[in-house]
């Protein structure tokens, strides 16, 4: 049984998460409190395996109460987060602050959309309960960075990123560690579209790379890489020695759009052995198969190993079916990287 504490200030919030967390056998809300302040002792009384924790409270925000638990006592976190623009920021600075993933507020009245709300919610509870949580480490300070004037060229290689569950964080240690005159770098995170260009815009303030939201037709230049806009899919395609962005509407992949496994399968298609995949945490197995046929193409392939990844998930997926040829921790991805770069 998942004993799960909700902290959020709204009593309607709280009795409409705490129905639908009762629908699923394998769950008991154990509690909730209306700020931290009444959060921090019933987290002493009740031991909880989840917490789920508003953004925005009176007496103490979500944020400070966060950072004070990562430090103190790390327990899993999901956000419950307004769909904003502040309440993207808000909810990107709890992904470094260590929470594990997000909701959206839910739409109270919406009887088809909280079906599926109520089972996001479910799932997202059970996952947290099975990851990884680490204390908060301070930051090492960075020195400022280096961004050069670069000449556009021949493309040469790509390189393709995708994850989900504990993803914002784990790209963005990838990225902050490629240098400024890296290969384009494409991106596949789920994240919802109102999230996306705040991801990227988080991302460019932390890489030596210019980081963007992805948008149709854009050529593919070193030292940019692209993410992809929620709610769209990302895909490589080839003209020429050149490859351009394509965004698109499909159906959704493995119940995601954008999904990394379209991505992957693009840049199979249209970059063959001049790419590299690499595949991070993640909730379920989007980016497995796109990752196999990205190796078959010749391409090389890489998974982030079950000991640091928030959610095994998608990379374990990979794994299991053959699709990486190395797998490897997160802090050695970006260096493994750099090394076949020089190698090549």
């Amino acid at each position: 049984m998942i004993r799960v504490l909700l902290i959020d200030d709204s009593a309607l919030v709280r009795q409409l998460l705490s129905e639908l967390l009762a629908s699923d056998p394998e769950i008991e809300v154990v509690g909730t409190a209306p700020d931290p302040y009444v959060a921090r002792q019933k987290i002493k009384a009740l031991n909880p395996d989840v917490l789920t924790l508003d953004v925005e409270m009176p007496r103490m925000d979500g944020l400070t109460f966060l950072d004070n638990l990562m430090r103190l006592r790390p327990l899993p976190v999901i956000m419950v987060s307004s769909l904003t623009a502040r309440g993207a920021d808000a909810t990107l600075r709890a992904m470094e602050l260590g929470a594990i993933d997000f909701v959206t507020k839910p739409q109270v009245g919406v009887a088809e959309g909280l079906k599926a709300y109520g089972e996001e919610l479910i799932t997202k509870v059970k996952a947290a309960a099975r990851a990884r949580v680490r204390a908060r480490e301070a930051p090492s300070p960075r020195t400022g960075r280096e961004r050069l004037a670069l000449e556009i060229r021949t493309t040469d290689q790509v390189l393709a990123i995708g994850a989900s569950t504990g993803g914002t964080e784990a790209i963005r240690e990838v990225l902050e560690c490629l240098p400024p005159d890296c290969p384009p770098t494409v991106i596949t995170q789920h994240i919802p579209a109102q999230f996306s260009d705040s991801f990227a815009r988080r991302l460019d303030a932390s890489s030596a790379m210019s980081v963007a939201e992805a948008r149709d037709g854009l050529q593919l230049r070193h030292g940019h890489a692209y993410v992809a806009p929620g709610d769209q899919h990302l895909e490589v395609v080839r003209s020429g020695a050149l490859y351009y962005t394509r965004l698109n509407r499909g159906e959704p992949v493995n119940r995601h759009r954008p999904s990394v496994d379209v991505l992957f399968n693009s840049v199979a298609r249209a970059c063959g052995r001049n790419a590299v995949g690499a595949l991070l945490t993640g909730m379920g197995k989007d980016g497995a198969e796109g990752l196999l046929a990205m190796r078959q193409a010749g391409a090389l392939t890489l998974a982030q190993d079950e000991k640091t990844s928030v959610v095994w998930g998608m990379p374990g997926a990979a794994v299991k079916i053959d699709a990486a040829q190395h797998v490897l921790p997160l802090n050695q991805i970006a260096p493994y990287l750099l090394r076949v770069r020089k190698a090549a």
